[in-house]
């Protein structure tokens, strides 16, 4: 069973910094696409950041060039570095992993995160 356990949320000033990190397994990390989602009250949820098996990025316009997406295929992990943020980057952040033989998507619980102005 695919599991995925985020951890790194909180609250934080406007221009802060702020590291969420995603613990996967019960499947072959290293293989599989993963990604950073967020939500916000009201709106859909989006996507943020995507790494690919081997390491290719690509981000939301109006987070580049403030947040890093990583993975570590020793660890099974995949991180999301966060700077200079903003007031419009609260949401509840979730982490995903694309099967890559099926396509299903697993998510993690989500952890939030507040960023006050």
């Amino acid at each position: 069973q695919v599991q995925l356990v985020e951890s790194g949320g909180g609250l934080v000033q406007a221009g802060g910094s702020l590291r969420l990190s995603c613990a996967a397994s019960g499947t072959s990390f290293s293989i599989n696409p993963m990604a950073w989602y967020r939500q916000a009250p009201g709106k859909q949820r989006e996507l943020v950041a995507r790494c690919t098996a081997g390491g290719g990025t690509n981000y939301l316009d109006s987070v580049k060039g403030r947040f890093t997406i990583s993975r570590d295929n020793a660890k099974n992990t995949l991180d999301l570095q966060m700077n200079s943020l903003k007031s419009e980057d609260t949401a509840v952040y979730y982490c995903n992993l694309k099967r890559l033989w099926d396509g299903t998507d697993y998510w993690g619980q989500g952890t939030q995160v507040t960023v006050s102005s």
